[in-house]
């Protein structure tokens, strides 16, 4: 689950990081009271779930309040499209509204998992304000990496080296210890899989601030944190993933328009490969999970059938706990609630196999039975649509 940068910050003030004064707006009308508390010139952030925003225009330093009126009422409630959205962007619910900080050196500063190495790093740069991604490319060399071992924890030779390395000024040695010792801990307390400050901040004063600041927590510990599920906003969630995040159905929402019904990530991730390599394009990644019943294998065709890119759609179900008669009633149930005329080419293996294929002839839906993989990616690759 992600976190907007308003929320990230207001953990980083519960364990006393500086962050700079703001005020977060949802309503244009709330402005006027915010420029009061802030002051005229500030900065305009909006608050949405991607990377890129300053470039795709997503944050503007304001000088008067008549500036500030024209952007607020611009942006907010319209989409924002950077680099890592679609064509149709993210919508902005809200703007936060920032003071300036006298910025004397911009860092650059996140703490993730690196599987590689199967230990938590700390990733740093004095190319601050960028993109990670364009200092790796252009200058790896730039990027300084500290490996945690998880069974000492960090190290106080791994600060120097970052101390040193960054440059940090004999002044804020001892606000940057504590920020590097606290980002590590916010990053255990909350199950992050990704805690990035960017830029970190030393100001002219040689305080260290988080400027910016962005947050992943892992799904899969969320049940250890309700009060930070609250947090999760929906907007700037692809609408069929989240709802099949509701249901447990593991979705990620693609750009082709073939719908693929599958049971078991390995199993889901071979019939998008293989589809693609027959010429057709996926609409999803779609693991129903091996303990579906009737009920949720119909939610998950329904979620199917409801993304109108999809014009037809490919089943592979290898049946094992998930029985082939339980996929094939819930296809069917599927059909009948969403009155979908899409046609379906079916492969399916295993338990009660010859349950499930009669029920779908029986069906009076338009179906292509295959016994193979690739048979199935081929017949749907030839279907129309």
């Amino acid at each position: 689950m992600k976190l907007h940068e308003y929320q990230t910050k207001q953990i980083f003030k519960n364990y006393r990081l500086n962050v700079p004064n703001s005020i977060l707006i949802t309503d244009a009308e709330q402005l006027g009271d915010a420029l009061k508390a802030i002051g005229d010139r500030c900065v305009l952030k909006c608050q949405v779930h991607a990377g890129g925003r300053g470039k795709a225009g997503g944050v503007k330093l304001v000088t008067n309040s008549d500036e500030a009126n024209e952007y607020v009422n611009t942006m907010l409630m319209s989409n924002l499209v950077t680099h890592q959205t679609d064509e149709a962007g993210v919508p902005i619910t809200s703007i936060l509204v920032e003071e300036l900080t006298n910025i004397k050196t911009e860092l650059y500063l996140a703490m993730t998992l690196d599987r590689n190495n199967q230990c938590p790093t700390i990733l740093a740069s004095k190319a601050g304000g960028m993109e990670i991604e364009e200092v790796a490319e252009s200058n790896p060399e730039d990027i300084i990496y500290e490996n945690i071992n998880p069974s000492v924890g960090l190290q106080s030779f791994q600060i120097r080296n970052l101390i040193t390395k960054l440059e940090i000024p004999k002044e804020s040695f001892e606000e940057f210890t504590h920020l590097i010792k606290t980002v590590v801990k916010i990053f255990y307390d909350i199950d992050a899989s990704l805690l990035e400050i960017n830029p970190l901040v030393i100001s002219d004063d040689k305080k260290v601030i988080a400027l910016d600041g962005k947050v992943n927590i892992e799904d899969d510990a969320m049940f250890r944190h309700p009060d930070l599920l609250e947090l999760r906003d929906r907007t700037q969630e692809d609408q069929l993933e989240a709802e099949a995040t509701d249901l447990d159905i593991a979705y990620v929402n693609l750009t082709g328009n073939v719908g693929c019904l599958v049971n078991g990530a390995g199993l889901a991730m071979a019939t998008l490969d293989v589809t693609n390599q027959a010429g057709a394009s996926p609409a999803n990644f779609l693991d129903v999970g091996g303990g579906a019943d009737v009920e949720k294998v119909a939610k998950a065709v329904s979620i199917i059938l409801s993304d109108p890119k999809v014009t037809k759609v490919l089943v592979n179900i290898f049946g094992g706990i998930l029985r082939c008669d339980i996929a094939a009633d819930g296809i069917v149930s599927a059909y009948e609630r969403t009155g979908s005329k899409l046609p379906l080419v079916v492969r399916m293996l295993g338990t009660n196999v010859d349950e499930g294929q009669k029920i779908l002839r029986n069906s009076g839906l338009n179906v292509t039975f295959a016994e193979t993989l690739s048979e199935a990616a081929s017949a749907i690759s030839k279907l129309s649509g």
